[in-house]
């Protein structure tokens, strides 16, 4: 199964559109999509305009690919299930977003191994094409290593003021 994603916030037509057409051009059945508000309404694909969380993460634990708009928790989510993704990146200039902070993330993942960056709707539709030849990232941890958490740590000891430790230290229990 192919798992398409546009987010909750915002419609992502020209994603849906493109997955859409190739799943028709394909005969494709196994195509699930949560569209979002979308004004298109996809006509192979079975689609959801928004999907609950425990839902949505079945769907995610048994899809083959992910697709997705460039959303940080979507390339997460992907990298920590194990799951190849293709992004294709909103664009601001086409009001798809409010500014240009996805190209820059698929700028940043492009060559990540397991994420697949899009440039258009024509090479989501040639992703596609290969999907079951697509491979994912080794397994993304969702705890931070020790090397991180220390140096934050000492950090925070070293700069912060001692009202905001404390304040921090109260929240972490």
């Amino acid at each position: 199964m192919i798992l398409v994603s546009v987010g909750t916030q915002l419609p992502f037509d020209r994603l849906i559109k493109a997955v859409d057409g190739w799943a028709q051009d394909k005969g494709r059945t196994d195509v699930i999509a949560q569209i979002g508000p979308s004004k298109y309404i996809p006509r192979a694909m079975q689609c959801f305009p928004f999907l609950e969380h425990d839902k949505f993460y079945e769907m995610q634990l048994q899809c083959s690919v992910m697709v997705s708009h460039a959303g940080m928790g979507s390339l997460i989510n992907a990298l920590e299930l194990r799951k190849p993704i293709i992004i294709l990146a909103r664009d601001h200039k086409r009001k798809e977003h409010r500014n240009g902070h996805q190209l820059a993330t698929l700028g940043q993942f492009r060559h990540y191994p397991g994420v697949y960056a899009a440039q258009d709707e024509d090479h989501v539709r040639e992703l596609l094409e290969r999907s079951d030849e697509l491979t994912a990232a080794p397994r993304l941890s969702s705890e931070a290593p020790s090397e991180f958490t220390e140096r934050l740590a000492r950090y925070i000891n070293e700069t912060a003021s001692p009202g905001f430790r404390r304040k921090l230290k109260s929240m972490l229990g």
